[in-house]
């Protein structure tokens, strides 16, 4: 079927970017079903490429390629392979065996994020169209063959959740595409530190792996220093501090169950248990109290979940930010480091550095940038896709 454009997008098209928004095209007579591939033509009537149909997002077309006749098939097969080649190209894994494979659009593979943790691999799918595209095709065989080359063993699916990446925190949101879904927690390695993961239960037992390299900055700086890890989830940035030989960790998570992972992570790396404190608290509370308390520590860490799921919510998401950088401005010793963290995608870098700084004046407190991160290498950002550069790690310090 061919879906023309109203719009005059076809050169951001031809750049490489893979979306294509339902208000950009003419009305189709005929609604294609979810997966359905396309032929898009400009608004001359000229073919484009090809991409594949989602009927009921705004998102309405993911572009695959630029070709007419290009065997898709062949198209996936190469890509998922040139994804794998550039994963094994950087990392050890006989310290780390947990990655994200195909990081979606970025591979030139839009709408499917597929992440390795040790001989499983678990796939995502934003939405309808891409599971239906990829299903109809060898995909799921395809992944399974070049994953030989990782030992792969599992295939699941998991749903969408609140932060990029991760899967939801329902029981039950993982269901096996090859073999079964391993049951319970599961150790795998991380620069050679072990974290469990339960892949059948999402966020009550996972490891948000965007954050590795930024894991491992805050490590090698945690050297005789207390640390506070805010939104802490099962402790990871914790426990790299305690690795990295931090005189004392402090884990705030308001979840219960991610708080007891975050105390088995660190035993399951042989690290003492006295000294480090573990929180099931809400953070803005905690947070307060503790100013109130006139506690302060050497090193600050927030990563906290997307404060704006949608556009929308940019401005509530910008007034939180603020709000929460002031706290943890109040809780950082003069001099001391502050790690403050983004994962949301519809605020950009400048405008959360902004949050960052006014925040620390609101406290009466000076922020100075030292280091701006953003995810692993195994999370490409592309050129033509800038949409993805959606994490935001700032490291300062505070007079």
């Amino acid at each position: 079927m061919r879906v023309a454009l109203r719009k005059k997008v076809a050169r951001f098209v031809h750049a490489g970017h893979p979306w294509i928004f339902r208000d950009a095209i003419t009305p189709p007579k005929t609604d294609p079903p979810d997966g359905a591939v396309v032929l898009v033509t400009n608004d001359a009537g000229r073919p484009i490429g090809r991409g594949f149909w989602t009927r009921t997002t705004p998102l309405a077309i993911r572009m695959l390629t630029t070709e007419a006749s290009a065997d898709l098939d062949a198209l996936i097969g190469a890509r998922l392979a040139a994804a794998l080649d550039a994963r094994l190209a950087v990392i050890d894994r006989a310290r780390t065996n947990a990655f994200r494979w195909v990081h979606g659009e970025a591979d030139r593979l839009p709408g499917v994020h597929l992440d390795v943790y040790d001989d499983v691999g678990a796939i995502r799918f934003d939405g309808p169209g891409a599971r239906a595209f990829y299903s109809a095709r060898s995909f799921v065989a395809q992944v399974m063959a070049e994953g030989a080359r990782c030992d792969l063993s599992a295939l699941i699916e998991r749903k969408r959740g609140p932060r990029g990446g991760a899967a939801s925190d329902e029981a039950g949101d993982a269901h096996a595409l090859v073999g079964v879904v391993p049951a319970g927690e599961r150790a795998v390695l991380e620069n050679g530190l072990a974290f469990g993961v339960d892949l059948a239960h999402g966020q009550k037992g996972g490891l948000f792996l965007d954050q590795r390299d930024n894991r491992a900055r805050v490590g090698a700086m945690a050297g005789g220093r207390r640390v506070l890890n805010l939104f802490g989830y099962t402790g990871a940035f914790s426990v790299y501090a305690a690795a990295g030989r931090a005189t004392a960790t402090t884990t705030v998570d308001v979840a219960a169950g991610a708080i007891a992972s975050a105390r088995h992570n660190f035993e399951r790396n042989g690290l003492p248990l006295a000294g480090h404190e573990f929180v099931a608290a809400d953070v803005f509370a905690f947070a307060t109290e503790a100013l109130r308390a006139r506690r302060r520590w050497d090193l600050v860490i927030s990563d906290p979940p997307s404060f704006a799921p949608s556009r929308r919510a940019l401005g509530s998401a910008l007034d939180a930010y603020r709000r929460l950088h002031r706290l943890c401005a109040g809780l950082v010793e003069p001099g001391g480091v502050f790690c403050a963290a983004s994962c949301s995608s519809h605020v950009s870098e400048s405008a959360f550095l902004e949050t960052v700084t006014t925040g620390c004046h609101e406290a009466g407190r000076r922020f100075v940038l030292g280091e701006m991160h953003g995810a692993g290498a195994d999370h490409p950002v592309a050129e033509f896709f800038p949409e993805g550069r959606y994490l935001k790690f700032a490291i300062g310090t505070l007079s």
